[in-house]
């Protein structure tokens, strides 16, 4: 039986949705670029995603002060650790993150993105003592991380199928999102998670977005399409960050984890979609099952 009863229905359909939405993202992404003409400059890219994030931020404080009727607030000598875990969680992770996903398709970022699981199961050994890597985890983890090696090697050459600024950039940032859920557990100890959300994102999008201004020289074109999909880009990180710090806080990182591998195959689905991109070929479809079943098999427990 599956570790993951342990979580309630409401919990199960949170993860699940957030999830989905995370998945979304990849190809959205893709189509913002086309929208708003961002070139190969790494401070373009670095510039577009600190606008989402800092409109993500910014929701969420509006939404937490209505909500609340006064502005969230944190303990002012915790500002330190707010500030490290924007750096990494949101400014260091998707630098890598928008760099990575323009050098690769949105269905192979997806799945490559999905590597953190296996990355958390491995450091979570280190960290939580009630987390024991056992050999099914470790087996899983394997098999898990095969998927995702199988979906960057299963390109037309070897030669061409690793791309450092493509999929190793993606695995960076999959390990950035690895050490920033440490650190943002750990925060939540102290600081209301739709807080630290809302830090987080604006906190790590400001920084984000200085660098950005201050270092690209292209210039954005703007269009309603464009503006429509920056604002869906920042409702998926205002929701999916709120929901995934709540869960983060309230139950362990492994029982959350193991509905990540939804995120491969929406993101997988939703490139199809939005992007044409070839989502049939056996390749992708093996690599998802890959990734799935490792991510159950390092989740689960016997009752």
């Amino acid at each position: 039986m599956s570790n993951s009863s342990n979580l309630p229905p409401r919990a199960i359909i949170s993860a699940i949705l957030c999830n989905i939405l995370f998945g979304t993202a990849f190809p959205m992404i893709k189509i913002g670029y086309e929208l708003f003409s961002v070139t190969d400059d790494i401070f373009m890219k670095m510039l577009f995603a600190g606008i989402r994030f800092t409109i993500a931020g910014l929701l969420l404080l509006l939404f937490g002060t209505v909500k609340n009727k006064a502005v969230p607030k944190f303990p002012v000598n915790k500002l330190p650790l707010v500030i490290l875990v924007a750096a990494v969680y949101t400014s260091l992770q998707y630098t890598f993150f928008y760099t990575g996903l323009s050098n690769t398709s949105g269905a192979s970022g997806s799945v490559i993105n999905s590597s953190s699981v296996f990355m958390a199961v491995i450091l979570a050994h280190f960290i939580y003592k009630d987390d024991e890597l056992t050999v099914l985890k470790f087996l899983g983890a394997i098999v898990g991380f095969g998927g995702v090696l199988f979906a960057v090697l299963s390109k037309e050459s070897f030669a061409s199928s690793i791309s450092f600024m493509g999929e190793g950039l993606m695995m960076i940032a999959a390990f950035s999102s690895v050490i920033g859920s440490v650190l943002s557990k750990h925060a939540t100890k102290t600081i209301e998670s739709s807080t630290m959300a809302s830090y987080n994102l604006l906190f790590g999008g400001v920084m984000l977005t200085l660098i950005g201004v201050i270092f690209t020289k292209d210039a954005f074109s703007i269009s309603l399409q464009g503006v429509l999909v920056l604002l869906y880009l920042s409702f998926v990180s205002a929701f999916g960050y709120t929901v995934q710090s709540k869960l983060f806080k309230e139950y362990s990182i492994s029982k959350v984890s193991v509905y990540n591998f939804v995120i491969p195959v929406s993101g997988a689905f939703f490139s199809g979609i939005f992007l044409q991109e070839n989502i049939l070929r056996w390749e992708y479809l093996l690599a998802l099952l890959l990734v799935s079943i490792g991510i159950v098999a390092v989740n689960y427990k016997k009752a």
